[in-house]
């Protein structure tokens, strides 16, 4: 049996406009240092990504950041991480959090967020790897987004069962339950 000892969570370099971001974040970072799982992220002090790795290391967990040069130049780099990588640049981040991390959780967040969430879907989609892939769906954030997704599958451009990688959960506490579940029967 396999189990998760890194999770990467992808999220939002902004903390939204509502505070119930903010706190489902902290509550997601509590949750995963009480798993005993290390947090890869994307290195930020900034946003929902700042709030993320501040409750993993405030319960006691273990952070890893990976962070590209140029936004280590503008000052958004959380110091205060276990271990913080700065890399030459954006492709080089994305792989690098996918080469040591064992499963991927995605919570609000924009662009850069999705971007993040479909590589390393079309990664397991094409066999790169086996790995979990989740949306935290807090309130529906993700609604039409999996909607946009179904309508591919009923286009012709997505198989169903590559959809189906996707774990959607709007509960904390059932989403982390389910990527160990996947990830123990990977």
């Amino acid at each position: 049996m396999n189990d998760i000892r890194s999770v990467c969570v992808f999220c939002g370099a902004k903390p939204g406009a509502d505070p119930k971001y903010v706190l489902a974040t902290r509550a997601m970072g509590r949750a995963i240092a009480e798993r005993g799982w290390r947090l890869v992220y994307g290195g930020g002090r900034v946003g929902l990504m700042g709030v993320l790795a501040d409750s993993v290391l405030a319960a006691g967990g273990e952070a890893i950041g990976v962070i590209p040069q140029a936004l280590m130049a503008r000052e958004v780099g959380h110091q205060q991480l276990s271990r913080l990588e700065v890399v030459a640049d954006m492709a080089e981040r994305k792989r690098r959090m996918i080469e040591i991390s064992d499963a991927f959780l995605t919570l609000p967040g924009g662009l850069g967020t999705l971007d993040e969430l479909f590589e390393v879907l079309t990664l397991r989609q094409t066999r790169y790897h086996a790995k979990p892939v989740a949306l935290f769906n807090q309130d529906g954030y993700f609604d039409t987004l999996l909607t946009a997704c179904r309508a591919f599958v009923a286009a012709g451009f997505v198989a169903p069962a590559d959809l189906e990688f996707l774990i959607d959960e709007r509960d904390a506490q059932t989403l982390l339950g389910r990527l160990a579940a996947q990830m123990g029967a990977a």
